[in-house]
């Protein structure tokens, strides 16, 4: 895989949890919307900055799976799932206990294994 490749799906792993913390910004907001679910849907800007990001981030995906092989691609994926637990600690002080720790150490150790396959 060459640098720009990594870069990209590096990248595309760092979208990941900005997404997520934009839909828990929006499941916290709807929350202190009034009115009927589709109003609330409709006024609920972090909801609405969700979507946006993720409809970039597939365009982004898409241009990925043009240079890169999706098994190679998708295993990046695992580290930008394991951040948003992270940043569920950091911003919205969401508990965090050692089996995090050790589950994405194992997580971590598959990725570096399936990385030293493509070497190859």
């Amino acid at each position: 895989m060459i640098l720009k490749d990594a870069l990209l799906c590096a990248g595309f792993s760092l979208a990941l949890p900005v997404g997520q913390t934009l839909f828990k910004f929006a499941a916290e907001n709807n929350a202190r919307l009034q009115g009927p679910l589709i109003v609330k849907l409709a006024t609920n800007v972090p909801l609405i900055g969700a979507f946006a990001w993720y409809g970039m981030t597939a365009l982004f995906w898409f241009y990925i799976l043009t240079r890169v092989p999706l098994s190679t691609a998708y295993a990046f994926s695992i580290v930008g799932s394991g951040l948003v637990p992270l940043i569920a600690w950091l911003v919205f002080k969401e508990p965090l206990g050692w089996r995090f720790a050790v589950g994405y150490a194992l997580m971590l150790s598959g990725f570096a294994v399936i990385m030293q396959g493509q070497r190859g």
